[in-house]
């Protein structure tokens, strides 16, 4: 392992760590530079099994045994190893998950292949919250869905936050961005899905019925947390659904609905599997026996 004791903390080789809480300049700068930060040893490891490769490493010097064979393929990277305080003044935060590993960011993938390559897809539309992105991203993972298809607008899933919180799932579920509605609209027509928005419309399924009889190629798609969907995103959908509430309350956190929603759809799916697919009832709620 390539190991390098940080003394100048403007040295050029370390500017991928800088300014790490200017979420402004690095949601530009990370794309533009080809790169994306994984955080914890946990995430390098499932960065590394994805197949990204990395440009280098940062971390504190009692990290060195957990992060050591994980970089056994790599001894050409450079791993930076410095004091808390130091790592602090270098990047704007405590590193207190120990490591970041700045990784080549992977090349961008084809949304019409991808749609051809999925039957349950997610469609997040203007996102800007990171964490709710990475939140879906873990809920994608968890619940079975194929991929997740993004506007051009919404939050990057490699952004550190957004990595971090999906503990390392927006690494393993399969994204690309659409192209603008005129374009993606059409797309999802010719393929075969059934785009259905989560929408508070008056004409809008309740989800318990919607699950009742599901389409084979089904794309579900949210909005960002204020706004919500729009007017084209809504224009290109077949459909609206709705998770009905109580007490005065008329919606849920993004991240919430769509958990809520892949959950329903995947307990529908299960439940329409012959039985000779050999899998365990499914219940409509978690830890509750069916």
């Amino acid at each position: 392992m390539r190991i390098i004791r940080i003394g100048d903390l403007s040295a050029p080789e370390l500017a991928d760590y800088t300014q790490l809480t200017d979420v402004a300049l690095r949601r530009v700068r990370e794309p533009e530079e080809g790169l994306y930060l994984a955080e914890s040893p946990k995430v390098i490891e499932r960065a590394l099994r994805a197949g990204h490769r990395p440009r280098s490493v940062l971390l504190l010097e009692e990290w060195l045994p957990r992060v050591e064979p994980l970089l056994v393929a790599y001894p050409e990277v450079p791993v930076y190893v410095g004091e808390s305080a130091q790592l602090a003044e270098l990047t704007g935060f405590h590193l207190h998950r120990g490591a970041l590993a700045s990784m080549h960011r992977p090349a961008d993938r084809d949304p019409l292949e991808l749609l051809r390559a999925s039957r349950r897809v997610v469609v997040l539309e203007d996102l800007a919250d990171h964490t709710n992105v990475g939140a879906i991203f873990r809920s994608v993972a968890a619940l079975g869905a194929d991929a997740v298809l993004l506007s051009p607008a919404c939050a990057d899933p490699l952004y550190r936050r957004a990595v971090r919180v999906s503990m390392g799932a927006v690494l393993q579920v399969p994204w690309a961005r659409l192209p603008d509605w005129r374009t993606a609209g059409p797309m999802f027509r010719e393929e075969g899905y059934e785009l259905t928005a989560f929408a508070l419309r008056d004409d809008a399924q309740d989800l318990a019925d919607f699950v009742d009889d599901l389409p084979d190629k089904l794309a579900l798609m949210f909005g960002t947390e204020g706004a919500g969907l729009s007017r084209r995103a809504l224009a290109s959908a077949s459909r609206s659904v709705v998770i009905p509430m109580e007490h005065g309350v008329d919606s849920l956190n993004v991240s919430t609905a769509a958990a809520l929603a892949l959950w329903a759809v995947r307990t529908a799916d299960r439940r329409a599997l012959p039985a000779s697919a050999g899998l365990p009832p499914v219940s409509p709620i978690p830890g509750v026996p069916a």
